[in-house]
């Protein structure tokens, strides 16, 4: 994990320190709401619909106890007790007094954490796969990279006012858990003839007009990644629409252009920036790769963890769907949900993220992931200390078995809390777990992605659900539209609408006939749903969605 140098701590202190007299300018009006809205956006502090809203940067989703027990301190002693962990591996604070919000970047500073760059027309959050470090498929560790991409794009001259916001995504491994294809960039690293290099993605991104991320370049060798995503970016902030802010990402700049013509104004870009870098990003890098040595691995008997499978159901149920192979044996990736039926998706409590990082450092080397799914991650836990774990979590109410299933369900904030909401997601959400867990399905049902949106910026992803559920506003009534066959992987798509929408009485009932009906439709209990889906198509799935209505007897 990368641990702050000398500039750094200077530099976010000097940050927080600017931060806290624009505060005090706005609390004693010297700066009216128009003035400071531009200030506290830089420094992640948003207005929403009953409170100010604090966003924490969590870079590439690592954290180790020492700052999730921060975060945990911070929501108990300026917020209402909890945090919501994000889809772009950042934490939110829903409640904090404008006031408290300089200590509160202060507190996190004293961890190396901070809010800069969360919000506004600039270089966000840069995030990775959560099992980065761990995955056995994984060709290498995306983090240096992602910590490289952090370090030039934090307060980067050339690109603090750009046309809109830019998300980039890392991925180390051939299976994206990383959402690359629906980034501005996303970058997935290749192995050829023995170098290791990245093949670049961009205009992806979701909202109002989604679109899957085009391959700019299939191998950017290592030393010429930076300058290369520096003329991608300079060539979007150039050319990029400013005259319409919803036409003004970088995937209708490489819609309008096309993808070839991009690439050569990128190719040309490239041949000026690259001589400028000088070998200083090379030698910056290598520093960086020492931060992420990795753990120093134990051997043990894998024998209580294989007592425990084979006695104990529910340690049994846990285990399988909630871990994941580890590149090291005798390891497991732990996945921590925060999807207890009936919760709100991300959601954890000060209590609970204190049990978390007890357990990283009791069981996981000191580490923790924060995944975009909305769940923690525990990357290194030995096989043999599993059924200890799993105890911990059930007395805390984190042992819910249902990673990949049909609750485990992204959901944005919505209109409970985001002023740019339209609907609700949160109550939909815990009214789909709930009831599938009334009915004791999803593990039949087995690998089920659904996303919830409150509204077109699509925060909930839900374009790139299996289902996919809109929440919109008709006429100051909440409708709800339903997309099919979404895919956030490395082999994305874009869900198609099935038709109409439902009410928010009428979403529930519709998701279960549309499950009830691929039960049905599905060839055997091993094809999942978005693969009954592709063999099938939409038709099968809207008629079990919009059955006809029953005839009526003539009198």
């Amino acid at each position: 994990m990368y641990r702050y140098n000398e500039f750094d701590a200077a530099f976010v202190a000097e940050r927080n320190r600017q931060f806290r007299a624009q505060v005090e300018r706005r609390v004693s009006g010297a700066l009216t709401e128009d003035e400071f809205k531009p200030l506290r956006l830089m420094n992640g502090l948003y207005l929403q619909l009953h409170a100010y809203m604090l966003r924490v940067a969590i870079p590439y989703g690592t954290l180790d106890s020492a700052r999730m027990r921060q975060l945990a301190y911070i929501a108990e002693r300026w917020d209402k007790g909890y945090g919501h962990f994000t889809t772009r591996q950042n934490i939110q604070y829903n409640w904090p007094k404008l006031k408290d919000v300089p200590d509160m970047l202060d507190a996190l500073a004293e961890v190396e954490m901070h809010a800069i760059q969360t919000s506004g027309n600039t270089i966000r959050n840069v995030t990775a796969d959560h099992f980065a470090g761990a995955a056995a498929d994984e060709i290498a560790d995306p983090r240096p990279i992602a910590e490289l991409l952090r370090q030039w794009s934090t307060d980067h001259p050339e690109f603090q006012f750009m046309p809109r916001k830019f998300k980039i995504a890392v991925t180390g491994s051939p299976n994206d858990r990383a959402v690359i294809k629906a980034h501005d960039i996303g970058i997935r690293v290749v192995e050829r003839d023995g170098e290791i290099g990245y093949e670049v993605v961009v205009g992806g991104g979701l909202g109002r007009t989604p679109m899957i991320g085009k391959v700019i370049n299939d191998f950017v060798a290592q030393e010429d990644l930076l300058p290369y995503l520096e003329s991608v970016v300079s060539v979007w902030n150039q050319i990029g629409r400013r005259d319409n802010k919803y036409k003004a990402r970088i995937k209708i700049t490489v819609h309008e252009h096309g993808i070839d013509e991009i690439r050569a104004l990128v190719a040309e870009r490239f041949a000026l920036v690259k001589p400028r870098f000088e070998g200083v990003d090379a030698a910056l890098f290598e520093e960086i790769k020492t931060h992420f040595s990795g753990p120093d691995f134990v051997q043990k008997s894998e024998a209580p963890f294989k007592a425990a499978y084979h006695e104990d159901p529910v340690f049994r149920s846990w285990a399988d769907t909630n871990l994941t192979a580890h590149r090291e044996d005798g390891y497991a990736i732990v996945s921590i949900s925060l999807k207890k039926h009936g919760q709100t998706p991300g959601d954890a409590s000060a209590d609970q993220m204190r049990v978390m990082a007890d357990l990283a450092e009791r069981f996981g080397h000191d580490e923790l992931r924060i995944s975009h799914e909305q769940n923690v991650i525990l990357p290194h836990v030995h096989k043999a200390d599993l059924p200890a774990l799993h105890a911990a979590l059930k007395e805390a109410e984190l042992a819910t078995a249902n990673i990949g299933l049909i609750s485990d369900i992204i959901a944005c904030p919505g209109m409970d809390y985001c002023a740019l909401a339209t609907a609700r997601s949160i109550p939909i959400a815990q009214q789909i777990a709930t009831r599938f867990d009334e009915l004791k399905l999803e593990h039949e049902i087995g690998e089920l992605k659904i996303k919830i949106s409150g509204c077109i910026n699509a925060c909930g992803h839900h374009h790139v659900g299996h289902i996919g559920i809109l929440g919109l506003d008709r006429a100051g009534v909440e409708n709800y539209q339903i997309t099919l066959g979404g895919d956030h992987t490395e082999t994305a798509a874009i869900g198609e609408r099935a038709g109409p929408g439902f009410s928010a009485e009428d979403i529930l009932p519709a998701i279960e006939r549309l499950v009830h009906g691929y039960l049905d439709l599905r060839a055997s209990s091993e094809e999942t749903f978005i693969e009954t889906f592709r063999r099938i198509g939409m038709e099968p799935f809207k008629a079990v969605l919009y059955p006809p209505a029953p005839a009526v007897a003539a009198e």
